[in-house]
């Protein structure tokens, strides 16, 4: 009897068998702590369910076209959804996967202007090829160690600085002048519209929230700041500034901030499918194509590598080599996120770092991943509510991630001048000429002949190298397509 009683206690005691498959207990952790961490991971993360459809709905390519905001809400919730629940199951780990603030900023504000968004969605899906390539072969690590490590963090904060120009731009905060300095604070020099201190009301409070450490401070203060825009909009009945029959100057950027008539509605899958794999290649050529996609890859590439690196240091999963548990499986599945993301047109999903939140919450293993993406999935029944809030407010959310990002040039030790040249430049190029692209490749080139030219060649890979000589080409492109036409 004693026995049976033995025997009894110790299968009781025994991991279920979602317990062993996440290796909660293993970890130290539990269901109920993997669901609280996987909510708290949404809240931070749900924010991108606005801005995606705001930053990629708000630019027209190179044909005049955009893409639709309730179409975008519902791919972008779908893909975020079913990436994140196969990036748990796949690599077991507690990360979040969504669309991409620098990859889609990227592709609204210079890749289309040179090609239409089928094109560009058919570059992203090669990019995603290239990743999941570089990642089932081990040849992603090669290369992650052949770029110096101040250069890569160099990289973010410039992408962190050109969001942030984007929010500032979008917010009405910094316009252009008629004469002089390229940009101007506000409206003739002052902050004069009342959708802009939407937007710097917006900014202080998410700053705010964001410095007091409250979990979901970002999609908190976009509905705080969106709730006042409707009540100013009820009472000034502002326009738009892009209206093509009556704009207003004075106005709201996108779209004025209304109640909706529904707050729930089915999702529109239209955009599945709307892109064209080489399209790109053929409207601008092979080689400004082939430079795009490069930096697609190499954007995608360094963003990924380092929240994963981040999050799994705080989750206390990384091994003393770096690494962390099934790194293969998750480089795999973040390279599926961007050829999902590109197949619906909602642009390269990848790691958040805001995922850091959940884990902050306990989050240790996928579970928590699979909790987050299956509310990302209910967020696709919720458009017309979403499609409310002004770009004012996204905006400010924006310059507040930018900040975020900025936050590890501390990380760079900028004593020698070998290095503190090229990172600054890298940094200031890309919000200067509106371009992640040529900010990476100054920063390789000024890297590699800096180096080269103090005697310290040999410290540069060769693989670096010919990556310069590519931008070099990139560069004098226009030059160089003349004399060929000619």
């Amino acid at each position: 009897m004693a026995d049976n009683d033995q025997a009894v206690k110790t299968a009781s005691s025994r991991p279920g068998l979602l317990d062993r498959f996440f290796e909660i207990t293993q970890r130290g952790s539990t269901i109920k702590q993997e669901i609280r961490g996987g909510i708290v991971a949404f809240v931070a993360m749900a924010y991108i369910v606005v801005l995606n459809p705001l930053i990629l709905g708000g630019s027209q390519d190179v044909a005049g076209d955009s893409l639709d905001f309730a179409q975008l809400t519902a791919v972008t919730g779908l893909v975020a959804g079913v990436i994140t629940i196969l990036f748990g199951v796949v690599a077991r780990l507690p990360f979040g996967l969504a669309a991409g603030l620098g990859m889609n900023s990227f592709l609204a504000v210079s890749v289309v202007q040179d090609v239409t968004w089928a094109d560009a969605m058919g570059l992203v899906i090669i990019n995603g090829i290239i990743i999941v390539v570089l990642g089932a072969t081990g040849i992603r690590t090669a290369i992650f160690n052949a770029v110096p490590h101040a250069l890569k963090i160099a990289i973010t904060v410039g992408i962190g600085l050109f969001i942030a120009f984007i929010g500032f731009v979008n917010a009405g905060f910094v316009t252009r002048t008629p004469a002089g300095p390229p940009v101007q604070l506000g409206q003739d020099g002052s902050i004069g519209s009342l959708p802009t201190l939407v937007f710097v009301f917006a900014l202080v409070l998410i700053g705010i929230l964001v410095a007091r450490r409250i979990p979901g401070g970002i999609l908190i203060g976009i509905i705080v700041a969106t709730v006042a825009a409707i009540i100013i909009q009820a009472f000034a009945k502002l326009g738009t500034v892009g209206d093509p029959v009556d704009p207003d100057p004075l106005g709201w950027n996108l779209a004025a901030p209304e109640f909706p008539q529904h707050v729930v509605a089915l999702p529109d899958f239209g955009l599945i499918g709307a892109f064209d794999l080489f399209g790109g290649f053929q409207h601008i050529g092979v080689l400004a194509a082939t430079m795009l996609v490069f930096t697609l890859v190499f954007t995608n590439f360094f963003d990924a590598m380092g929240s994963m690196t981040g999050l799994a240091r705080q989750a206390g999963l990384q091994t003393d080599d770096g690494m962390f548990p099934r790194i293969r499986g998750a480089f795999i599945v973040e390279g599926l996120g961007a050829v999902f993301g590109g197949a619906a047109s909602g642009s390269s999903n990848t790691v958040f770092v805001d995922s850091a939140a959940g884990i902050a919450e306990g989050a240790r293993t996928g579970l928590a991943a699979c909790i987050t993406g299956v509310l990302f999935l209910l967020s696709m029944f919720f458009s017309p509510l979403i499609a409310v809030i002004p770009m004012e407010a996204g905006a400010a959310a924006l310059v507040v991630v930018g900040a975020m990002m900025v936050t590890q040039i501390r990380e760079i030790d900028m004593s020698d001048f070998r290095t503190s040249l090229p990172v600054f430049l890298t940094m200031v190029t890309m919000p200067l000429t509106y371009s992640i692209a040529n900010g990476i490749g100054v920063g390789f080139i000024s890297w590699a002949l800096i180096h080269a030219m103090s005697n310290r060649g040999r410290q540069v890979h060769w693989l670096l190298w010919v990556v310069s000589a590519g931008f070099v080409l990139y560069f004098v492109r226009g030059p160089i397509s003349a004399i060929l036409g000619a």
